[in-house]
């Protein structure tokens, strides 16, 4: 059986990232970047697929695991009755190639240990042909290349290589494993102990530039180190995720590809960056944003590739077993073809937030923005697939609808306050006649909510967001309705569902876990509407649903108590991020700041 998902703890080089167990093994490893064919894929099935494990060879041992301080780099303690070593492992920030660095540190005693290491290509479909080197092992299939050099002798063992060698108190075994092109000269071994100390000095240095000194300070850093793990350096993207069809739902259908650029989340990640006073990834952010945009309004997508790539193709890989037997394992998403009309809000959002922040902005953006805001003028009207790329077909989303409205208010803000041409007389009145619209239509008096289209009985947690956009302030009763309608009937355990998955349209079986994002909105909410008390209560909660090194997956099973979805997940760090700044006090709700442009975020205590 696969480890549990919280079992694993993420390692990567801000272009590639692998998950390690608390075993020890490697067994997912995205090469040559996040979207790529994977190396490893025994998260999804098993061994076959391929693994690296390094531990000790006697059975009874015990497993602590932490990361360095302010950083990325991973350390396993193996505690054992002989003796107890420190496994430590991190990927370089790359240069030309991408590497992972393995150390195994003498602690106490001694224990012999043994290393395999199974090479799987192509989702764990293709074993590569493998040579000795002097000190380890090349490694090819078609153009992959992976060589690895070791200190300690290794040898060939039923399509695996394995050492096995003992490590005393004070003593050190190191590995490296390196990617390469096939077609290319083979990339030259790095220095392990050159490496360690340079790959602490970045994230330390990075993690100095925090921008928040409060309670909960341990748990943001984390955060918004694995957000910034998961950028791909080289565009400013940043993935929703390292894997694909980690399972919302044990055993379920629900198996999507998260290693993409979803446009819903422009706005959370640049005020999680920006809050954070990480203004340079925030502006690579919205550069990636701004050229992931370029081309024709009407061919906008919901998603894109970390360079901002638009076939995304879904396929499905029969030859996995599916992480736990949670099938259809896929390959690309063909939600990137929905129409989601959310997306306007959340990317006209996104600029007023970068010229609020980071006083960045253009016209020639501006006219960008604008050509889009012409192309939503003609389709705000009609139904969509709403933000939980529902495959039941189309409704009136009220959460597309708000986030509409979003877009041109945000227009006329950005309009009249930087002095734009602009067409803002025509954009307030549509910006006006939305709101009456959702005012009139999604509106539930029996419920005293918002509900999730227009007509519907159905609520959804994406209205939690409404005070946040400044649709409608804390104080208006019709926002606090909604939000005890939402803690009435989507938090059956105390944290929130999206909606209520057994009567929802979208085509798929019923069942889910808690959407760990939507929990932390309710935070926000629940602060907004005056709650603050029972708001830090929620945070906390959320926070103690963390693995043992601080990191969420997608969702949370609240009858097995697991982690669910695929891990980590951009989005849950992003939320919590926020959530912890709106719970400062003092620091106004962005209900209540949207409005005005002031100076870039400072130092914030809470």
């Amino acid at each position: 059986m696969p480890a549990k998902i919280e079992d694993y703890a993420l390692i990567g080089d801000c272009e590639t990232a692998a998950l390690v167990n608390t075993n020890g093994s490697i067994d997912w490893l995205c090469w040559p970047h996040f979207s790529s064919e994977a190396c490893f894929a025994a998260l999804l099935g098993t061994e076959d697929n391929g693994y690296w494990k390094i531990a000790p060879q006697s059975r009874g041992y015990s497993v602590t695991r932490r990361y360095r301080d302010h950083t990325l780099i991973l350390e396993t303690t193996f505690e054992h009755p002989d003796g107890a070593v420190r496994l430590i492992d991190f990927m370089p920030i790359r240069g030309v190639n991408s590497d992972i660095v393995r150390i195994v540190e003498g602690v106490r005693g001694k224990l012999d240990l043994r290393m395999e290491m199974a090479l799987r290509f192509d989702y764990g479909r293709t074993v590569p042909w493998v040579t000795r080197i002097d000190d380890g092992v090349r490694t090819i299939a078609g153009p992959n290349l992976a060589i690895l050099h070791a200190s300690v002798p290794v040898r060939g063992e039923d399509l695996k290589t394995v050492a096995e060698f003992a490590v005393s108190a004070g003593e050190r075994a190191w590995f490296t494993l390196t990617y390469g092109a096939s077609y290319l000269v083979d990339p030259q071994r790095i220095d392990h102990a050159r490496a360690f100390e340079d790959t602490e000095h970045f994230w330390r240095k990075w993690s100095e530039r925090l921008h928040y000194d409060g309670r909960y300070r341990d748990a943001v850093e984390r955060s918004l180190i694995t957000l910034k793990a998961l950028t791909f350096r080289p565009t400013g993207g940043i993935v929703a995720a390292p894997t694909t069809s980690l399972p919302e739902a044990i055993g379920g259908p629900r198996n999507w590809d998260y290693r993409y650029c979803w446009l819903r989340d422009t706005t959370f990640t640049l005020l999680a960056l920006a809050n954070g006073g990480y203004f340079d990834e925030a502006a690579a952010w919205q550069d990636w944003l701004l050229r992931a945009l370029a081309g024709s309004p009407d061919q906008v997508q919901i998603m894109y590739g970390l360079k901002g790539e638009r076939q995304l193709m879904e396929w499905e890989v029969d030859w996995l077993a599916g992480y736990e037997n949670s099938k259809p394992v896929r390959i690309g998403n063909a939600a990137s073809l929905q129409v989601q009309l959310d997306i306007y809000g959340e990317m006209l959002d996104t600029f007023f937030h970068a010229q609020h922040s980071m006083f960045r902005h253009s016209e020639y953006d501006f006219k960008v923005l604008s050509l889009l805001l012409t192309h939503l003028e003609g389709i705000w009207q009609k139904p969509d697939s709403g933000i939980w790329e529902t495959r039941g077909g189309p409704q009136h989303f009220t959460y597309s609808k708000l986030m509409a409205w979003v877009a041109f208010d945000r227009a006329v803000l950005l309009g009249e306050q930087l002095n734009y041409e602009a067409p803002l007389d025509r954009w307030r009145a549509i910006r006006d006649q939305i709101h009456q619209q959702i005012c009139a239509n999604a509106f539930n008096e029996k419920k005293n909510s918002f509900m999730q289209a227009y007509g519907s009985d159905q609520l959804d947690a994406a209205l939690l967001l409404m005070p946040s956009v400044g649709f409608l302030p804390g104080t208006d009763p019709r926002v606090r309705g909604t939000v005890e309608a939402i803690e009435r009937e989507l938090m059956p355990n105390g944290l929130v569902l999206r909606y209520d998955t057994s009567k929802s349209p979208d085509g798929l079986p019923p069942g889910e876990g808690v959407f760990l994002a939507c929990s932390f909105w309710m935070v926000s909410a629940l602060k907004a509407i005056g709650r603050v008390d029972d708001a830090r209560a929620l945070f906390e909660k959320l926070l103690d649903l963390r693995n043992s090194v601080g990191l969420l997956a997608e969702e949370y099973d609240v009858d097995r108590k697991r982690q669910v979805g695929n891990f980590p997940q951009a989005f849950s760090h992003i939320s919590l991020v926020n959530a912890a700044f709106d719970l400062a006090p003092g620091r106004p709700m962005r209900e209540r700041a949207h409005r005005h442009l002031g100076p870039a975020a400072q130092n914030v205590q809470a």
